[in-house]
């Protein structure tokens, strides 16, 4: 398992360059990296889904 995750980690880790400069979205004075925009997003994706699903519930017997 431990070697597993040796390989695998750093194999993850190349898929995303951290050398060159960030990118940035400019919304007139806002201006927001493409990461955190990233996040923020899938952060009210999760909420949304977490409001609008159903909440797992045990089945009631009726006599």
């Amino acid at each position: 398992m431990k070697l597993a995750l040796a390989v695998i980690l750093p194999l993850l880790a190349s898929l995303v360059n951290l050398d060159g400069p960030g990118h940035y979205v400019n919304i007139g004075v806002i201006s927001i990296s493409v990461a955190n925009l990233l996040v923020i997003i899938l952060m009210a994706i999760v909420f949304i889904l977490a409001v609008a699903l159903p909440f797992p519930h045990k089945k009631e017997h009726g006599a």
